[in-house]
């Protein structure tokens, strides 16, 4: 065995490596309601849950109920109007603050089986200037239903039933663990993205070209002997 065949199998089996390492994640789907904020007209992602963020005067908030991978694929509310257009037959108040909210119960694909989803809307809530999102959402979408982490699973009594389950291939539930921690609408990096690892077609190769590598390894320290 060549030197030159000793770098084949080197190369093949990095090749078939990069392979491996390029093989489809699959990717963890959850139905639950996510936790928006508008900046200058566009939904952002709220960075912290309805239970701790305090808003101010003026601001909108929005909830969209649906199945997605993880915050960053999350669906946005479908409806971006302003803070004049939802709060504007609700006059200031001392002492008070206004916080507009859109909310967006979703489609039928991300219902829960059995269920249909209410029609989207909004709600102006006046509430101390001290009150969290998660009161001023109270003020206005009762009921709500949290699970014992304190997690938000429904509003307006929607859903009846689930919070964060995991939904697998067409829409079907795959247990009820939530994989989030408390005081989040977001799924924790435990309900992240998760990597399926390579097919067994890309291991049997990467066998086999191990198996190249070694045998030319050994035939060329038996040359040398």
């Amino acid at each position: 065995m060549t030197a030159a065949r000793i770098r084949t199998a080197g190369a093949a089996l990095g090749a078939a490596l990069v392979l491996a390492s390029a093989a489809p994640a699959h990717a963890d789907s959850y139905r639950y309601w996510s936790f928006w904020q508008q900046e200058k007209g566009s939904w952002a992602y709220a960075t912290e849950g309805p239970a701790s963020l305090r808003p101010e005067d003026g601001d909108v908030q929005g909830f969209r109920f649906a199945v997605s991978e993880n915050s960053a694929e999350a669906a946005r509310p479908r409806d971006d109007r302003a803070f004049e257009a939802v709060c504007s037959g609700t006059p200031a108040e001392k002492g008070a603050k206004r916080v507009a909210f859109v909310l967006d119960f979703g489609t039928r694909h991300d219902a829960p089986q059995g269920e249909t989803p209410p029609e989207s809307r909004t709600a102006c809530a006046r509430v101390p200037v001290d009150a969290t999102s998660a009161e001023a959402l109270a003020a206005v979408a009762k009921p709500l239903r949290y699970d014992s982490s304190a997690m938000l699973c429904a509003i307006g009594g929607y859903p009846r039933r689930g919070c964060g389950e995991q939904v697998v291939d067409g829409g079907s539930d795959s247990g009820s663990g939530t994989g989030r921690s408390a005081d989040s609408d977001a799924p924790s990096d435990a309900a992240g993205d998760s990597a399926s690892g390579p097919s067994g077609g890309v291991l049997a190769g990467i066998a086999a070209v191990l198996a190249l590598g070694g045998a030319a390894v050994w035939q060329a320290r038996r040359n040398r002997a």
